[in-house]
């Protein structure tokens, strides 16, 4: 018989379980680095500092893993909704009773202890999708069906977004990954595109130009339509085209200077021009460029990075621990990582589609697109390709509520995928 419930037998995919173990490895020492200080010679067992604690959330997410691979894999198929419904109860109850951090009521507070509902809430969510999508008969191109995928991904959004934390909120953008690969109709990921670049030239160029420049595309397509394409119908379906995409520019245009905060306003003003703002809203992406530059090939060397020690740049243990990265291990170093974590998501989306149910699948591509989204966005910003939204790298940041959240989210699928490596083997 399968034995599913070992948590170390030999169905664990042990390359997945390598790759998790040396992300949190160099995440731990990577945190020990950024609030190392010369002076104290802190040690990495000190409780303390970050690094201590840091520890602590890693010896308990050992404890969830063990967890989650005992309890039989049904246990994620049959109560996926339940989570779901409590996860929505949990960000509902932070609205009223959360803890204000940094001007966000998304925090529950418990003496010293922080706990974020809106980390837990994305796998709740990668869940509940794959519940919903593995019933017979689903089809992601007939409008009933998306609108109730819709529907389960907008109510956490709306909630995130309603405690001020719109950096969680847009990671529930990386659900287009697995729901492109499960029949999303193209064109509607290419709509989102489509808003995205227009969003950025929005932000650059004034509405005149992005306006005449709409109308010369149009123009060239038409041109190099050919002939017997160059109906009315088609004419006409071009100039809606054309118009939608003038009302998103007009409509980015008012959401940026009459919907956002100013401290919204000012990451994306920072993100198009970095001096406009050097030493105030501009200050976090220029040092965090310095330390990463300064770093060079082959970094300055464990415990050695200035940039990180003398507190330049802020957050350095969170959400800007990549600038520890760059400035002590260099290029080389960053490559690494990006490596490790390149490696990760190779291997969830080949283990993937390996999976018998389309439950694994679809929540395998839930986990690799919502790591994918983190890295690319928390490394893009501390290189200033990417506005600032306060998202941690995955199992590289300090904090309990991330590296739980990521590690659970992780080895569901890990439990799932050894299900079927059990039942291959029997």
């Amino acid at each position: 018989m399968p034995r599913s419930n070992d948590p170390f037998s030999q169905d664990v995919d042990l390359l997945t379980l390598v790759l998790y173990l040396g992300c949190v490895t160099m995440g731990w020492l990577n945190v020990y680095a950024a609030v190392y200080s010369p002076e104290d010679h802190t040690s990495l067992f000190d409780f303390s500092t970050n690094a201590g604690k840091q520890m602590m959330w890693i010896g308990t997410s050992a404890i969830l893993i063990i967890c989650i691979m005992v309890v039989n894999h049904k246990f994620f198929d049959s109560f996926a909704y339940l989570i779901y419904g409590f996860m929505i109860l949990l960000l509902l109850l932070v609205l009223v009773a959360g803890a204000n951090v940094k001007g966000s009521r998304s925090w529950f507070k418990i003496g010293s202890f922080l706990l974020q509902p809106a980390e837990f809430s994305k796998l709740a969510t990668a869940l509940a999708l794959a519940k919903y999508i593995d019933q017979p008969g689903i089809n992601l191109s007939k409008g009933k069906d998306l609108l109730y995928v819709g529907g389960i991904i907008a109510l956490p959004c709306v909630l995130i977004l309603a405690s001020n934390e719109t950096g969680s909120m847009l990671v529930f953008a990386s659900f287009v990954i697995m729901l492109y690969r499960e029949g999303l109709p193209g064109w509607i990921p290419a709509v989102g595109i489509t808003a995205v670049i227009l969003f950025v030239l929005a932000l650059i160029f004034p509405l005149l130009y992005i306006f005449i420049g709409i109308v010369v595309l149009l123009a060239l397509i038409v041109l190099l339509m050919p002939r017997y394409n160059r109906n009315v119908s088609n004419l006409i379906s071009l100039g809606l085209v054309g118009v939608g995409m003038m009302i998103v520019v007009v409509g980015v245009d008012f959401f940026v200077n009459s919907v956002l905060q100013k401290h919204q306003r000012n990451r994306i003003k920072v993100l198009v021009d970095p001096t406009v703002d050097p030493l105030g809203v501009g200050w976090n992406v220029t040092q965090a460029k310095i330390a990463i530059g300064s770093g060079r090939l082959h970094g300055k060397g464990f415990l050695e990075g200035t940039q990180t020690k003398f507190d330049f740049v802020p957050e350095q243990s969170t959400d800007f621990i990549f600038c520890t990265i760059g400035e002590e291990h260099g290029f080389i170093g960053s490559l690494v990582v990006i490596a490790l974590f390149l490696g990760l998501l190779a291997r969830i989306i080949v283990l993937a589609e390996k999976q018998r149910s389309r439950f694994a699948r679809v929540y395998g591509y839930c986990v690799a697109g919502i790591i994918f989204f983190h890295v690319m966005v928390n490394i893009g910003m501390t290189i200033g390709l990417m506005p600032v939204i306060g998202i941690p790298l995955p199992f590289f940041s300090y904090g309990g509520s991330s590296l739980w959240s990521f590690s659970i989210l992780l080895f569901i699928f890990v439990k799932l995928d050894a299900r079927r490596n059990a039942l291959a083997r029997w």
